[in-house]
């Protein structure tokens, strides 16, 4: 992808030699010119390509993408002055790169038109505007309670096994369902970073068999790849992402995850003798993070207006949420979606915390009609694990107490939710109206399960077909749920009683 540059003939190039390598490490003398995230191109192959990482006096520090172990001493290095950069554009669809944008997918080489450099300044304030349109994840706890909006950088955070991919795969199937029944543009960009094939294979499959795949670019550097890939591959796919942006259009990026990013560039610095500081990171792995983070924006209208939606995820060991790197990128993001372990285990899937989960953009980023029957959810919830912890220690309890835990505990199973099924805007709106309007108080704690499913069936049947759409309207821009749509839920709750009854 770089013949453009390959003619050492050009007055621009400047050779050096290799003084020292290993371990995709290479000091190289006679670089002069070089600068910080510029290109080098180990001669004669031209097949091997690196990246200046660090300067010193007499020497420059490269890392080496591929092929390292290739490379001898006194090996020729082309430098071009130019940074290191990656194909973007449509093309890209439905297809998995690498971090150097080189399809790994055993189809058909990449035809690309555009290509544009990985490390990039983010735009200004001046360039951005606030934050108001939804983007709906398709799950119902953060869509009525955290919601996220285009341009934010919201943080998903939990231990290891704990549903994190899970909730960020099923956000990208949701924005294949807006752009098949609602027209919206949103493309979505997964980077994998140090887990194994296998996972990322696992992955691929499940887009493709929600027939999700078409508006999805994954990028990967896996477990097997050097450290030097899994460090480059969250701003490839920044760059990927940055290109919808800049064209007035919708993106999102997955950085999955981000900590095993910071391990791999503590890896490549401490070879190239940085100075290691808290837990052994260098000094700058903030700034590792915030220049990637910050490149995620809604841009101005006059920028045509397009966003890019960062979701990182970070790894935890036993909850710890103030480890050295989630502490950093909770600090860099606008909120975070914390996954309990405890709830995990209690099988309330997905298992987001109430009280450390928050988005700092808030109701600006719900539809008017969301943001009308949500508005109480999360206290309700929180007050409900109050009472729940509290009766614990009491096995004697008035009414009034026994009715409120079990409002709690039906709300808690109402907003439940199976893996890989989101919902649309419209099924949300009307599932949560079953609990405000208190309805749903007709059926049994043990019926709810039964009863959602039920109901969402009959929702899907009167969304999807196209005879039945007069039946039920749901304007997201109101206030209100119409009359319309409030007498449907009732009748379908009657109906599923009646239904038990029998």
């Amino acid at each position: 992808m770089y013949q453009k540059f390959l003619s050492t003939n050009s007055n621009n190039n400047e050779i050096g030699q290799v003084v020292q390598f290993g371990d995709n490490v290479a000091w190289i003398s006679g670089l002069w010119y070089a600068n910080v995230g510029e290109l080098v191109v180990f001669l004669p192959e031209k097949k091997i390509t690196g990246m200046v990482f660090t300067l010193q006096v007499d020497l420059t520090g490269v890392v080496v993408f591929n092929q390292w172990n290739k490379i001898r001493q006194n090996t020729k290095v082309a430098h071009f002055q130019e940074l290191v950069s990656v194909p973007v554009g449509d093309a890209l669809c439905g297809r998995v790169v690498d971090a150097l944008g080189n399809t790994i997918d055993n189809q058909e080489d990449l035809v690309y038109s555009h290509i544009k450099a990985v490390e990039v300044k983010a735009p200004g304030i001046v360039s951005r505007q606030k934050v108001n349109q939804p983007l709906q994840t398709g799950i119902l706890a953060i869509d009525s309670m955290f919601p996220i909006g285009r341009g934010q950088r919201e943080l998903i955070i939990g231990d290891r096994q704990m549903g994190k991919t899970t909730i960020a795969v099923d956000t990208i199937l949701n924005q294949y369902n807006l752009i098949g029944s609602y027209n919206y543009d949103v493309y979505s960009i997964y980077v994998a970073i140090g887990q194994r094939r296998s996972a990322v294979a696992h992955l691929v499959s499940k887009l493709k068999s929600k027939h999700a795949f078409s508006n999805t670019i994954v990028v990967a550097a896996t477990a097997s790849d050097s450290a030097s890939l899994q460090y480059l591959a969250p701003y490839t796919g920044c760059t990927i992402g940055e290109y919808f942006r800049d064209e007035g259009k919708h993106s999102l990026i997955v950085y999955d995850d981000l900590s095993k990013h910071a391990v791999a560039y503590r890896q490549i610095s401490l070879l190239l003798n940085r100075p290691p500081g808290r837990e052994a990171y260098p000094g700058d792995v903030f700034y590792l993070h915030s220049r990637l983070l910050e490149r995620s924006a809604k841009l101005h209208d006059n920028l045509k207006g397009g966003s890019l939606t960062a979701l990182p995820v970070i790894e935890t060991q036993a909850g710890d949420v103030s480890g050295y790197i989630p502490t950093n990128v909770i600090s860099i993001t606008d909120g975070q979606i914390f996954l309990d372990s405890d709830l995990f285990y209690s099988n309330v899937l997905p298992a987001i915390s109430i009280g450390l989960s928050v988005s700092r953009i808030g109701s600006a980023a719900q539809t008017p009609l969301m943001k009308t029957l949500a508005n109480t959810l999360k206290l309700n919830l929180a007050f409900f694990k109050e009472i729940e912890a509290f009766t614990m220690m009491d096995s004697e309890l008035d009414s009034f107490t026994a009715e409120l835990l079990e409002d709690g505990q039906k709300l808690v199973e109402l907003i439940k939710q199976k893996p890989y099924d989101p919902l649309s805007a419209e099924m949300q709106v009307v599932l949560i109206y079953t609990w405000t309007s208190k309805w749903i108080k007709y059926v049994h704690l043990n019926q709810i399960q039964e009863f959602k499913s039920y109901f969402l069936n009959k929702l899907k049947e009167v969304v999807f077909t196209y005879a039945a759409q007069d039946i039920l309207k749901v304007d997201l821009k109101k206030k209100v749920l119409s009359n319309r749509a409030q007498n449907w839920v009732r009748e379908t709750l009657i109906s599923f009683l009646k239904s038990k009854l029998i």
